[in-house]
């Protein structure tokens, strides 16, 4: 019994050695690209917070175009998450999307903190990118160095 458990797990640590990456860039694909399309079908739940960030920073009359450009940019980022040679591409999207979505928690504190520490639904939908840039880290990490030629 023992035997067959510690083969189960290693065959099972091998798959996901194996396929990790891909996992890993279909899931950001899924999330930016679902996000994105909310956005620019105005269906995202997302509206009213980006709405004050646009207000507060740029002006309200930006808003519908800010917040459709926001969703393309997003659905760019996922498609270009699903292509290797794209990560020093897409890399420094994600950072300067990141900066973006995360500027709600400290420029309209009213929509992301019910009290210090106690993040708003909204908050904790901004908090969760810790996690894609976490995994965006990840898959950058994997890619080869470039070479110099000689």
């Amino acid at each position: 019994m023992k035997r067959h458990a510690k083969t189960l797990d290693a065959q099972f640590i091998a798959w996901l050695q194996r396929y990790k990456l891909v996992i890993a860039r279909v899931s950001i694909f899924i999330v930016y690209f679902w996000f994105g399309i909310l956005k620019v079908l105005d269906a995202s739940p997302a509206g009213p917070v980006a709405e004050a960030l646009v207000e507060k920073t740029v002006g309200l009359e930006h808003f519908d175009t800010l917040f459709v450009v926001l969703g393309l940019l997003e659905c760019l980022i996922g498609i270009l998450f699903l292509f290797p040679k794209a990560i020093r591409v897409v890399f420094p999207l994600v950072l300067i999307h990141l900066i973006i979505v995360c500027a709600p928690l400290v420029l309209v504190p009213d929509f992301t903190w019910a009290m210090p520490l106690a993040p708003t639904l909204e908050g904790q939908y901004i908090i969760k990118n810790v996690l894609i840039a976490a995994l965006a880290i990840a898959v950058a990490a994997s890619a080869q160095p470039l070479r110099s030629k000689k």
